[in-house]
């Protein structure tokens, strides 16, 4: 009991100002955007353009994919997508859903960032939105995640469920929607070593050393992410957190190789869905709710509303978070589930301060 209080007491005054690689998104001036049935919308248009990774990466494109859908059902809007194998479709894609005279063209990444902002330069009577990426003007509607809040949480689940006392991390690109989940882990599991008297050890990730990340230079080689994975189990890791994508599914089949002895926190939408044949080593996910705010999205352009400010996703509002425990439902002490609904509860949203370059967390006082 004593322990408990103590841990109440550290987590009152928890705010989190991650630093690393890349700045983390800011809130936006305006609210975002609100959904509801759209009536007379069977004339809009939405068209998607994907990353590379395909419509069907069991990420954050297919996520995108499934808001484009449900904004469908809910308004009548039509809907459809093209795909991008490399970063050499990005303009030719976006310029053939302009020809195409798409109402609203929603990109999908931040490394469409470049591409977005050329088109609407060129075309400034079209809308578009983005995920992953800043709002920029008014025809470009951002829609980003402080995902950082998630990953903390599974820094601190991951901490708490180790073994062996050693976890890791590594990433698909060096991209701030990627390094942004890794500050947040690393930070959680240091916050878990100061409240537990500690030392549980990350590979693959230092914020304050970037440059030295484990990259598997892919959001889709499993290869590359079961080699990885491989390695940092040679090392002795037995939670490991891919943010990488398709790739990522290599280290849920390092891990299923293991027999149980190693599990993997999944990114962006909860895998014992996504990818149901790797749920018996999902421990749980970080969830990023791209579906979500897309179909907000598609949902208020089509009632010939304005797409202004941007959308930030946190745990206040549901834009990120863990999702269920699934087949660790029973694994999972009563108290670390505790200690991790008194961390999420701690994170107030408005208080959440940012800044890019390398440094450590600063508390702040609620």
């Amino acid at each position: 009991m004593a322990k408990g209080i103590r841990f109440v007491a550290g987590v009152a005054g928890l705010a989190v100002v991650v630093a690393g690689c890349g700045s983390k998104p800011k809130s936006e001036s305006s609210a975002s955007p609100t959904g509801g049935a759209t009536a007379g919308a069977a004339s809009f248009s939405a068209c998607m353009v994907t990353d590379t990774g395909g419509i069907d990466d069991r990420s954050f494109n297919a996520s995108a994919w499934a808001g484009m859908q449900a904004a469908q059902k809910s308004s009548g809007a039509k809907v459809s997508y093209v795909q991008s194998t490399s970063q050499n479709d990005y303009v030719p894609n976006i310029n053939s859903l302009v020809a195409k005279k798409c109402n609203l063209i929603v990109t999908v990444g931040g490394l469409m960032a470049d591409a977005t902002t050329a088109a609407a330069k060129t075309n400034p009577n079209q809308q578009f939105g983005i995920v992953d990426s800043a709002s920029a003007g008014n025809k470009i509607f951002g829609m980003q995640f402080n995902t950082a809040q998630g990953g903390f949480l599974a820094g601190y689940l991951a901490a708490g469920m180790s073994k062996s006392g050693k976890v890791a991390t590594f990433g698909g690109l060096a991209i701030p929607p990627v390094t942004v989940y890794m500050d947040g882990f690393q930070e959680g599991v240091k916050y878990y070593n100061k409240q537990k008297s500690k030392n549980v050890q990350v590979l693959g990730w230092d914020e304050a050393k970037p440059k030295s990340g484990s990259m598997a230079s892919s959001f889709t080689d499993q290869a590359k992410g079961k080699s990885i994975s491989q390695n940092f189990i040679n090392q002795g890791a037995d939670i490991i957190f891919p943010v990488a994508g398709g790739t990522g599914l290599g280290a849920a089949a390092a891990a299923q190789q293991t027999g149980g002895k190693v599990s993997v926190i999944w990114v962006d939408t909860d895998g014992c869905v996504s990818a149901a044949q790797y749920c018996g080593v999902f421990l749980s996910s970080v969830t990023k709710n791209v579906s979500g705010a897309v179909q907000q999205t598609v949902e208020t352009a089509a009632k010939g509303q304005p797409l202004t400010g941007g959308y930030l996703g946190t745990l206040q509002n549901g834009g990120t978070g863990l999702a269920p425990f699934h087949q660790f439902e029973s694994k999972v002490p009563q108290q670390l589930k505790t200690e991790l609904d008194q961390v999420d509860r701690a994170f107030p949203a408005e208080r959440a301060h940012h800044h890019a370059g390398p440094g450590p967390m600063t508390e702040v006082s609620r």
